[in-house]
């Protein structure tokens, strides 16, 4: 007999007894989403949430990325563009309810993720994040993108952009 009741675990497990690699479709078993805070409105899904940290770290690959909320609240009131991505698991998360009226003052669009990790290591940070702007151009200072790169990440900008827009507008 088994000790440990090893019958009823929840991972898949093969012959050998060791887990199985999972599937496209267990994926969100498998990577435990954190709770969010109840004003975490738009929150992106897996599938929105992967393809908005694909964005951020194309990004800040070549610098077009400001994080924090300070830096993020001073691109905003100047500049007036780009896509925000907030943490859902903040807290305290007064740090953060100004940016998204900050955000529909500017005409910029912003969306939730649930984590602060995930989305630090999107930047390409150690540490974690609690909000990244992702600017749509090239700002004085930041790393040239070859055309490829450039067109690629223009393409991918736009679809992530237009499905929060999408998000807002519901």
């Amino acid at each position: 007999a088994e000790s440990g009741g090893g019958g009823g675990s929840s991972k898949k497990r093969g012959r050998d007894g060791l887990p199985v690699p999972s599937t496209p479709g267990d994926e969100e078993e498998d990577t435990k989403l954190n709770p969010v805070c109840a004003i975490a409105s738009p929150l992106a899904d897996g599938k929105l949430t992967k393809k908005a940290l694909k964005v951020v770290k194309k990004a800040s690959k070549f610098k077009q990325v400001r994080r924090g909320v300070k830096e993020v609240v001073k691109q905003l009131k100047t500049a007036r563009e780009g896509l925000c991505v907030i943490a859902g698991d903040i807290s305290p998360i007064d740090v953060i309810t100004h940016v998204p009226m900050l955000c529909e003052e500017a005409g910029g669009q912003y969306v939730y993720v649930h984590s602060k990790e995930q989305l630090g290591a999107a930047g390409m940070t150690k540490r974690p994040t609690s909000v990244m702007l992702v600017l749509p151009k090239a700002v004085k200072g930041s790393v040239k993108m070859g055309k490829d790169d450039e067109k690629e990440f223009e393409e991918m900008y736009k679809s992530v952009h237009s499905k929060v827009k999408g998000m807002h507008e519901k």
